[in-house]
Formats: C-alpha cells, structure tokens, sequence
C-alpha cells in the first residue's frame, strides 16, 4: 500500500511514527471527451483571458483575490516555507472526544495509519486504549498544504485518521431554501411512515450494496470492445521542418530562373558570320 505521508502522533509523552496510506479509493469511470471528426483526444490549455494566448506553466504565479479584478501576489517560496513549517511539526492530539459527538457532516477523507519503525508498542498502546475508553481522538495535520482537523479512531483492528471539516467550512441549515418549519402531518401518516421504515430496517452490510450505474457502464464498453465497435485517433501529419522549407523555396528559386538562364546563355553564344563577296 503506497505510503502518502510520514511524520509522527504524539499524546501527552507518547510519541508513534506513522505513515498514512488512503483508505479508499475512486472508482469512478474516466470518460475522454474526443473530436468526432479524426477521434483525436481534445486538449485543455491555460489561455490567458486578457491576452488571449497560451501560458506556459514557468509564466503562471498564484494570487489571491481579495476584491473583484484585485489580487494579492503570493511567492512560490512564500507557500513552500509556510508549507514546511507546519509540516515539521508532530501530529499532537489536542483532545479526546465521543465519536458520536461528530456529525457525519464534517467527514472528509479517510486515510489508514501504521506503525513506522519502532512505533509498533506505542502504536498498539494508543489502540487499546481507545478501544478502552471508546473515545477518538482530535488531531492537526498538514497535508498538501493544508492544515487538516482530523479524528484518530480504531477501525477494524487499525488505526485510522479521518480529516473532518472544520466548522466554517460547513454551510449553514439556515441558509438552504424551503425548509418548512412546521410538521403539517397526520398522526395516520407518521403511524405509516414508521411502520414502513420498521419493515425496511436491516443491519447494515455495505458489502451488499453496488454501484449499478458503474457496473451497466463498464458492461456496455465491454461489449461494445468485443463487437469491434472502436475507433482509432488519426494520426497527427508531422510538420514540415524549416530545413524542408527552406529547401523547396531554393528549389523553386532556381527553377523559376533556369528559362532567363538559359535564354542569357543562348544570347552570349550566338555568333554573327560575315558572309564573303
């Protein structure tokens, strides 16, 4: 499993060297978008709004916009040492909460943790004791640049980092539209909505639930693969190069002037004879 991340998590003296690795993983299905006429892949270049001309990646610099059309210039080594600073920090897990305090709002990426060299007992301290007091822990890592509030909790005998929202980036109820404050229900109505969701609750088992638009897609493109049902993009015509160039327009040079050659040629060679009385 490829290693995202390593550094550290330390609570009170304890200190674990851990490596991070994704829990999961996008399955989505990646469509190229083509052009319909030679089925050559369609390419995406930076175009400058102003200019209206092709930016090359060396030309482009980050900036914030504090005001329509007003930006902040921000150095590339400014974010790289701001970066590296908060990076070189150990994870400390700064408290120690009820996992069921934690809406499932503020969930965000899910990342396993295992023991790098010579972490393997404080590792396993810190697991049992969560499983113990069955508490998660509340955390502050760095990652791609971005400080991350994070929840360290056992899963399936591993211990597993989740980054979670921080509060104001989660959206407020009362800002989304329509909600109606009151429950103009009937009390046979709520009896009915209770007894059906009574009759269709289960115990969870995710392994039975499947992608099914996924499946029908990826079955589709097979079956159109096995039909012969494919198409190639044309090749691209390699460009003529300036030495190819530069030869045809010497070339034509010269034939364009063989005929005033020759006919100079002719004239200078041309003798006149004195005829004899």
């Amino acid at each position: 499993m490829h290693t995202m991340w390593k550094g550290s998590i330390s609570f009170g003296l304890v200190n674990i060297p851990i490596k991070l690795h994704a829990a999961t993983e996008d399955k989505d299905i990646k469509l190229r978008t083509l052009h319909n006429k030679c089925h050559a892949p369609i390419k995406y270049e930076k175009v400058c709004s102003v200019c209206e001309e092709e930016v090359k990646p060396e030309n482009i610099v980050k900036a914030y916009e504090y005001t329509k059309g007003k930006f902040v210039l921000l150095d590339q080594e400014e974010l790289e040492k701001l970066a590296k600073e908060n990076e070189d920090k150990a994870v400390e897990i700064i408290d120690f909460v009820k996992m069921e305090e934690i809406d499932p709002i503020y969930f965000n990426h899910s990342y396993y943790m295992s023991p790098n060299d010579g972490g393997s007992k404080a590792y396993s301290l810190l697991r049992k004791a969560l499983e113990e007091t069955q508490k998660v822990g509340l955390a502050k890592i760095m990652i791609r640049s971005k400080e991350q509030l994070a929840v360290i909790r056992v899963y399936d005998n591993t211990l597993i980092m989740e980054t979670i929202h921080y509060p104001d980036e989660v959206r407020k109820t009362g800002d989304v539209p329509n909600v109606p404050t009151d429950d103009k229900v009937t009390k046979k109505e709520l009896e009915t909505a209770i007894l059906l969701i009574d009759q269709l609750t289960t115990e969870f088992q995710p392994e039975k639930y499947t992608d099914e638009y996924r499946t029908a897609l990826l079955e589709l493109i097979e079956s159109k693969r096995q039909g012969k049902e494919t198409v190639t993009a044309e090749a691209k015509e390699p460009a003529a190069s300036n030495v190819t160039d530069l030869m045809a327009a010497l070339q034509a040079s010269i034939d364009r002037t063989k005929p005033k050659k020759a006919a100079a040629t002719k004239k200078k060679t041309t003798v006149k004879v004195k005829k004899e009385a």
